[in-house]
């Protein structure tokens, strides 16, 4: 699943009449590097979901037929937060563990290795963390995923991760935020991770946008 119903608020103007998704990084659209790199990685079943200015990226990608993939799409009449655009997804994304990939990073990151094991809710793939963030979101020790505790520095989540159906499920339909279901889970010892230190880029502003842009172009 690619999350892809933000409305890019930080990005404006430039997301005012195209959705963060569609804004172009070396040539394409953002979220084609992700479908292409899922595709690479066999991951040909696809669902995004969407909110704002949605039905621009519907009419870019279609059934992604043309990418090798296929696409199954979420509209969301409102934003539903991470968790709640999810829950509303899992009728698409079925019984077993999915990829989930944020729809706003840029990345160079190899699916093709992803893996989860069968009794953890969640596997997280972590990045240093970028110069603007002084504190990470979790730590990762002997590949098990733990919340920051006092002075620790921790480690940032990248917006990739595997993710167990059965994280999501139980919750109620609306709107909900993703982390406090990973910071409950990773107490119980139910969060797997690895380190990535490749090329990751939250595109979060016009700057990182270009950054993105510039690494792109030379990989």
């Amino acid at each position: 699943m690619i999350l892809a119903a933000g409305k890019g608020e930080r990005m404006r103007p430039l997301t005012l009449t195209t959705p963060k998704p569609l804004l172009p990084v070396a040539g394409k659209p953002l979220i084609q590097w992700h479908i292409e790199s899922l595709a690479r990685a066999a991951l040909t079943q696809l669902v995004i979901n969407h909110a704002w200015l949605g039905q621009q990226i519907e009419s870019a990608f279609g059934t992604g037929s043309q990418l090798g993939v296929s696409i199954g799409w979420s509209a969301e009449s409102e934003p539903l937060e991470t968790g709640g655009g999810i829950r509303k997804a899992l009728p698409l994304l079925g019984g077993d563990p999915f990829v989930l990939v944020n729809g706003d990073i840029w990345t160079d990151y190899d699916f093709a290795g992803l893996q989860i094991a069968p009794d953890k809710l969640a596997h997280l793939v972590l990045v240093p963390n970028p110069a603007y963030k002084a504190h990470g979101d979790f730590v990762l020790e002997d590949s098990l995923v733990s919340n920051p505790q006092s002075g620790d520095s921790g480690l940032t989540y990248s917006g990739i991760a595997i993710i167990d159906p059965a994280l999501i499920a139980g919750q109620p339909d609306g709107a909900f935020p993703l982390a406090p279901l990973l910071r409950e889970a990773a107490t119980r010892g139910l969060v797997s991770g690895e380190l990535f230190v490749g090329n990751w880029i939250d595109v979060g502003t016009p700057e990182r946008l270009a950054e993105a842009g510039r690494r792109a172009g030379e990989s």
